[in-house]
């Protein structure tokens, strides 16, 4: 079982695919960092050396914002927002989309499950 920054990505996968497990690795950033470590892409991740190992957590290590720095990051971003008060801590604030995004209908995974509200129907004479 390979460890990369304290997390153990799947022995079975294609190394490219399986640095995605970090977070903060999506796949280009995976191919830049198999490409400083001098590691083909399409390699398995229990086929891979100790030392290719070692020369792909080193190029995380010099260039990325990973795991707990990361969200650590993150959330002293959001954190910041919302202490200024601007729109778009107040937005995160409420918990509803922070991009312009319609509210109207839509934004349930912001805005979580509906809230069912009884008795606003209008009545018709």
């Amino acid at each position: 079982m390979a460890r990369i920054e304290g997390v153990n990505i799947p022995t079975d996968k294609v190394i490219g695919i399986s640095l995605t497990y970090v977070y903060g690795i999506g796949r280009p950033t995976a191919i830049k960092i198999l490409n400083q470590a001098q590691v083909e892409w399409g390699k398995r991740t229990n086929a891979l050396t100790e030392d290719e190992l070692n020369r792909i957590r080193d190029a995380i290590k010099q260039d990325h914002l990973v795991e707990g720095e990361l969200r650590r990051e993150v959330s002293m971003a959001i954190k910041r927002l919302t202490d200024l008060g601007c729109y778009r801590g107040l937005r995160h604030r409420k918990g509803l989309p922070v991009r312009g995004q319609r509210t109207r209908t839509n934004a349930r995974t912001r805005k979580g499950p509906r809230k069912t509200i009884a008795g606003k129907k209008i009545a018709k004479k």
